[in-house]
């Protein structure tokens, strides 16, 4: 397959690149700087989201967009600068690829439009799977904006998929990144209550999830990219000091995340208990369900094999 991806240099995009690569897919990667030479079979087009400028030649005759690009939700306090800076990342970069892709002569056959588990807000300890309604927070209105900027590609014909991403468990960046060095010196103890469920799901399920939507022609609309078995933050806690061999006595209160992070508190507090239904009704299988597994495959990473 050709591959376009937007937000290739992050986490999750770096991750599905080399996964691509690794099975002998070309991959293009969109940057907004001028193009690196060719790595293989990676080649770099340069784009400009903000401009709603990209070349149409660089998605004509692809098999598949992705679209991960997005500034961190955990990299800066969420003053109203940064929250403009949080959607426009996210809507505006959509928004140009649909349009584009919407006036293709030979559109790609699927576009996966990143989205999150924000969405569904507060859920309580109800297991929510993708029929849930929205939520009313800043993330929940968030990402409904960020769906609702693919819907030219979608009036288009072309097969459009919502990742909701979860909370992914990995060493290298988001929620555990910060999370992990804390424990390894004692301070890995509860956030807030610890009774908020945490939907969360490895890097290694995260990638073969948006590969399975990416050949599963019955997969569009919302896709819960979650653990079939959420897990409360005091669980979770629980998983992480035992694995590192260190105490998890020391708690957080809520007010104190709030002083300390800001806006970021809301979404680590918040109770989120999210099924991914669809993946599993598709067929896809995991391979680390549990807080334990998706915590060891985070502590110790395989390198990326060929499918």
């Amino acid at each position: 397959m050709r591959v376009v991806i937007a937000g290739s240099s992050g986490m999750i995009g770096s991750a599905l690149t080399s996964s691509l690569l690794a099975d002998g897919h070309d991959v293009v990667r969109l940057v907004r700087r001028p193009p690196a030479p060719p790595d293989g079979r990676a080649v770099e087009a340069q784009w400009d989201p903000g401009a709603a400028h990209l070349p149409p030649a660089v998605l004509e005759g692809a098999d598949a967009v992705v679209n991960l690009a997005g500034a961190g939700v955990a990299d800066h306090r969420w003053t109203s600068a940064y929250r403009q800076t949080l959607r426009d990342s996210r809507v505006l970069s959509t928004a140009t690829l649909a349009t584009v892709m919407a006036d293709l002569d030979k559109p790609p056959s699927v576009f996966v439009a990143g989205s999150a588990v924000g969405y569904y807000g507060e859920t309580g300890d109800t297991p929510t799977d993708e029929s849930a309604g929205p939520g009313d927070d800043f993330l929940a209105r968030l990402c409904q904006e960020w769906e609702g900027a693919a819907a030219p590609a979608q009036r288009a014909g072309i097969r459009v998929a919502h990742p909701r991403l979860g909370i992914v468990v990995t060493a290298d960046g988001g929620a555990f990144g910060k999370l992990l060095p804390l424990a390894r010196v004692g301070f890995g103890g509860r956030l807030g209550t610890g009774r908020q469920y945490w939907s969360y799901i490895s890097l290694a399920d995260a990638i073969a999830a948006l590969r399975h939507i990416i050949d599963t022609d019955t997969l569009s609309g919302p896709v819960n990219v979650t653990s079939p078995q959420p897990a409360t933050n005091r669980e979770i806690t629980a998983v992480i000091g035992s694995a590192l061999h260190r105490p998890t006595f020391f708690a957080v209160p809520g007010f104190a995340l709030h002083l300390a992070i800001g806006g970021f508190a809301e979404g680590i507090l918040m109770s989120q208990r999210v099924v991914p239904a669809r993946l599993v009704e598709s067929g896809f299988t995991f391979a680390y369900p549990s807080p334990a597994a998706a915590l060891d495959a985070a502590l110790h990473p395989e390198p990326a094999t060929p499918a």
